[in-house]
């Protein structure tokens, strides 16, 4: 018999010896622990609160001695009071400025052979979530207080010849190709998102979760869908704009 074959038979319970076992490896990966005496909670909460604080400090021995120093090298400039909670991963020759009041939980830059100097900007009090991606060839711009949710790709180029043939042979790309990146301040991208080459979101707009954004989205829009479209205009304006808006009316 093929082990294919056991574990088949295992899952159809063919047989009450097959079932025992089904029931046995059920019991060894879903495990339920007897409930434990009320006098063991409280010494067992107490190292439950020494195990968390170690991981605390544990963290931010790393994140003072290991990411901050190498991250900070990798920049060209690195403003004041930047929070970095996972090392960011960066490749190639890239220019990578970092305002004040930053916070980065992790993120990957690369760049190409393209263009001479390359640049990723943070500018102050930017928020990029975990797992963000930039490809940036020529330049991507983060503007004040624009807010990154995790797992978007942000980038100046489309990674490839847009020719079928020149893919074919791995062409490496024409510079008319890479276009600049521009995300406004106060705007927010959402989870899963990209933003693809050419494109500057407009200051304050919101981007819709798994969006493919590939043309420009004006101030203060909600855009959402593959391609992304303007589904809401005048989209959570500032308080102070606002109320100027209707003074106007």
């Amino acid at each position: 018999m093929s082990i294919n074959s056991l574990i088949r038979d295992i899952k159809r319970g063919k047989t009450p010896f097959y079932r025992l076992i089904r029931s046995m490896l059920k019991g060894l990966l879903n495990p339920r622990p007897p409930r434990i005496p009320g006098f063991l909670k409280p010494p067992l909460r107490a190292y439950d609160h020494v195990r968390a604080g170690i991981i605390v400090v544990c963290r931010w021995l790393v994140t003072v001695f290991y990411r901050y120093p190498l991250f900070q090298a990798r920049c060209s400039s690195f403003g004041r009071n930047v929070s970095v909670g996972c090392l960011p991963y960066v490749s190639g020759h890239v220019e990578i400025h970092i305002g004040d009041d930053v916070t980065i939980d992790g993120m990957s830059v690369m760049s190409g052979r393209f263009i001479d100097r390359p640049q990723l900007i943070i500018k102050d009090r930017a928020q990029i979530g975990r797992g963000v991606w930039f490809s940036v060839n020529k330049e991507i711009v983060i503007e004040e207080d624009v807010t990154i949710s995790f797992d978007c790709r942000i980038s100046d180029n489309d990674g490839h010849p847009r020719a079928a043939d020149l893919r074919s042979r791995n062409a490496p790309l024409d510079p008319r190709d890479i276009h600049p990146v521009r995300i406004r301040r106060h705007a927010c991208i959402g989870s899963g998102s990209q933003i693809m080459k050419g494109v500057t979101v407009g200051e304050g707009a919101v981007i819709g979760a798994n969006s493919v954004v590939i043309s420009d989205i004006p101030p203060y829009c909600l855009a959402m869908g593959n391609p992304a479209e303007v589904q809401s205009r005048n989209y959570r304006w500032p308080a102070d704009k606002a109320a100027s808006a209707l003074e106007r009316e």
